[in-house]
């Protein structure tokens, strides 16, 4: 009988809102409080700082870079030598992203062949206690083993190797980096950006740029804000690194252009901002593999046919050119939904007063009276509106 008193109230039952005059200060207070509050959020925060008026779009991009700078270095090993842009520029072209050589290995002079294998606790070996096995080969290995224990010093004796020979040692990386004037190369970027929705596009070497200008800047946050050409040190000591020490093992750099554009305004307020920050976060608690490098080789045919090359193992400083942004211009759809949004919250403050009003105040009892209120259908009797005979 429960369930179908339920039934019925509930089939036959029709709720309609009821306005109530509440002369309360303390609720007038908190009604006006919330409303405030509301039309602050609305109107700062939705319409002035997140520019709720607006259509946005996100950036396209595309960057192109060129490094320039020349350096002398003088060893034993190379003698007197030129470092320039082919040299130490690693591919020539990237998408993104530029790699400088800052510090090297260089193995001059490597022919296919058999000699030792560089000494470690699996490689030393012993005439009378041979540990060398034909075909061997690790992940670390530097060719396949023959089997043969031979002589790599006058008291060290290691596996023999088919392999690249002189096999390469990269046990010492040389400090200070081989290539430490890289700190005064320079970087020259150019971007070029395009708003889809607007159709509007620009580049980062500004229209009041000249050549004149741009063959002698050096950007500065302050002095040069709009210079596209960074000097790598610079790059490297505005995230707060050390180039010198990022130069011995390397590193990821991350140039950062930031196209934030109000098109409001006149094209010439949509500039660039660039900020730099280290990518490959340095932990002095974990220096396993650290930095950043990579190997590749030079070849050569010698007047006998035979093939040589000169292998490299680069260390450097990898930049990677990070583009991003968002453009906004006055749209009407934007701008009535947020408004109709806004409009929306004011019931929260009719929903919170409804709170302390009905749950919260001394006279509860007596406001929920004169909020609801129960009417029968006149048409009905009593009797009959409850499923019983009069």
């Amino acid at each position: 009988m429960a369930s179908c008193g339920a039934f019925h109230s509930f089939l036959f039952e029709y709720d309609t809102p009821r306005i109530v005059l509440i002369r309360s200060r303390k609720v007038g207070l908190i009604n006006r409080g919330v409303q405030l509050a509301i039309l602050a959020y609305v109107i700062g925060w939705v319409f002035l700082w997140q520019k709720g008026y607006q259509e946005t779009d996100s950036v396209v991009s595309s960057v192109t870079t060129k490094v320039k700078g020349v350096t002398l270095t003088n060893t034993s090993t190379l003698g007197a030598r030129i470092w320039d842009v082919a040299d130490y520029v690693i591919p020539p072209q990237g998408e993104n992203t530029v790699f400088v050589m800052t510090n090297v290995i260089l193995t001059l002079n490597q022919s296919q062949g058999r000699c030792p294998e560089l000494p470690d606790d699996k490689t030393e070996c012993q005439v009378k206690n041979n540990s060398c096995f034909p075909g061997y080969v690790s992940t670390h290995s530097n060719g396949i083993q023959t089997g043969e224990c031979v002589s790599y010093n006058s008291s060290i004796k290691t596996c023999e190797v088919l392999a690249w020979c002189p096999v390469e040692d990269d046990s010492h990386i040389p400090k200070p980096a081989f290539l430490q004037a890289a700190e005064n190369f320079t970087l020259l970027v150019k971007n070029n950006i395009w708003y889809r929705k607007f159709n509007f596009s620009k580049r980062n070497i500004l229209p009041t740029i000249n050549s004149t200008y741009l063959k002698d800047c050096i950007y500065d946050a302050h002095t040069d804000p709009f210079c596209p050409i960074f000097r790598l040190g610079q790059i490297v000591e505005a995230a707060g690194q050390d180039f010198q020490e990022m130069a011995v093992e390397g590193g990821v750099m991350a140039l950062q252009i930031n196209w934030d554009c109000n098109l409001d305004r006149a094209a010439s307020h949509c500039v660039p901002k660039y900020s730099f920050r280290r990518l490959d976060n340095k932990d002095t608690a974990h220096t396993v593999s650290p930095g950043y490098n990579f190997r590749f080789a030079k070849y050569y045919k010698n007047s006998d046919g035979t093939e040589s090359r000169t292998l490299v193992k680069a260390f450097g400083i990898r930049f990677h050119i990070v583009v991003f942004g968002k453009a906004g211009k006055f749209d009407v759809i934007p701008t009535m939904i947020n408004i109709g949004s806004g409009l929306a919250l004011f019931g929260v403050a009719t929903v919170l007063c409804d709170i302390v009003v009905l749950y919260c105040m001394k006279k509860r009892y007596y406001y929920r009276e004169k909020k609801y209120k129960y009417v029968e259908d006149y048409e009905l009797g009593v009797g009959e509106t409850y499923g019983t005979n009069s």
